[in-house]
């Protein structure tokens, strides 16, 4: 069986290790027109200088109006890619696989960004939003695959498309949000569509080699829905699954009293039973005891370690050497991260 320092190949890509740093975003750290921040550089480089096989770095909007808040980093033109750049040239240097995750707010862009937020089908709690038409269906596909273009020409190794978490593509592949009669919904790959549009437009527009990942809500909106998600983006040819939730329109599946790990990982761990891809399995895993009991019992084929690798850049270092790890607190009522990063009581 795999263990944690063990390491995969995807396409041409030799990925050290089975750790992974998920995308977390950095609050404040760009600008309101998208560009990335000396921050931003010297983050990812620290990630990178502790081992990490693949790094993802943050939800990056394709569209200006599409954003989750007024400072999310942005890929919509072609003057974000020489910040963006930076990064990938700083993480390359110490031999981390680096990862795009690209992404549009849909129904839950921030209301300081446009008046008006799009989706699959009007938000009955929302009355400033409206049900994409298909031509505006086509203009965000196209705005995914230019993104992509973007990426690579940026360093990239690849890109992760943003299904999880409530956000566009998921609004779309989740049949509790997405009410549409017409080719983009009625059965699971009509809410696939557009998803299954951008993957074929980025392998068309991009080398055979750039990795196409996406992070999907396994409970969209129940895990055997996901499930069923899952094994139509195996088909569309992706290279690897990151298994998330689906947001607050997805039912919590109950697990087995002795799994060890949450629902949201226990959702991978399902997941990598019907499909052949790897799988990333991500969310409270925390120690490399429970990374390792994943990955040698055949679970998973990476681990994605969060906020604990935050809070100690050399999580991965300290995992081999059997040396003490700065775990993440766990502030309440919120992470203290989410106001400003720089505040973390764990890293000052």
């Amino acid at each position: 069986m795999a263990n944690l320092f063990s390491n995969f190949t995807i396409k041409s890509y030799n990925i050290k290790n089975r750790v992974v740093l998920p995308p977390i975003v950095n609050f404040g750290w760009a600008d309101k027109n998208g560009f990335v921040s000396e921050k931003h550089v010297k983050h990812y480089e620290n990630i990178a200088k502790g081992g990490i096989g693949i790094i993802i770095v943050e939800v990056t909007c394709v569209l200006k109006n599409g954003r989750i808040f007024s400072y999310q980093p942005g890929i919509w033109n072609n003057e974000h890619i020489e910040g963006l750049k930076k990064i990938t040239d700083a993480c390359h240097r110490h031999g981390s696989i680096v990862l795009l995750q690209i992404h549009h707010a849909g129904l839950t862009t921030y209301k300081g960004v446009s008046d008006i937020v799009l989706g699959p089908s009007i938000d009955s709690e929302n009355d400033h939003s409206s049900a994409l038409t298909i031509e505006g269906i086509k203009v965000i596909e196209k705005a995914f695959i230019d993104a992509a273009i973007r990426a690579l020409m940026a360093g990239f190794d690849g890109i992760e498309l943003h299904g999880a978490h409530g956000y566009l593509l998921n609004q779309f592949a989740n049949s509790a949000i997405n009410k549409r009669t017409d080719e983009y919904g009625n059965s699971v790959s009509g809410r696939l569509k557009l998803a299954t549009d951008i993957i074929k437009g980025i392998k068309q527009s991009c080398h055979a080699n750039f990795i196409i990942g996406y992070r999907m809500g396994a409970n969209s909106p129940t895990l055997l829905d996901g499930i069923e998600i899952g094994k139509q983006l195996e088909k569309t040819g992706i290279d690897i699954l990151h298994v998330s939730h689906g947001g607050d329109k997805g039912i919590i599946p109950e697990i087995p009293a002795n799994f060890p790990n949450n629902w949201i990982v226990y959702c991978g761990t399902e997941l990598k039973k019907h499909v052949k891809i790897p799988i990333i399995v991500v969310n409270e895993i925390s120690t490399p005891e429970r990374a390792s009991w994943l990955l040698e019992n055949g679970m998973t084929d990476f681990v994605a370690i969060g906020r604990d690798l935050l809070t100690d850049n050399l999580w991965l270092q300290k995992a081999q050497t059997n040396k003490k790890i700065n775990y993440c607190i766990h502030c309440q009522p919120l992470c203290k991260r989410f106001a400003k990063p720089e505040s973390c009581p764990v890293t000052k």
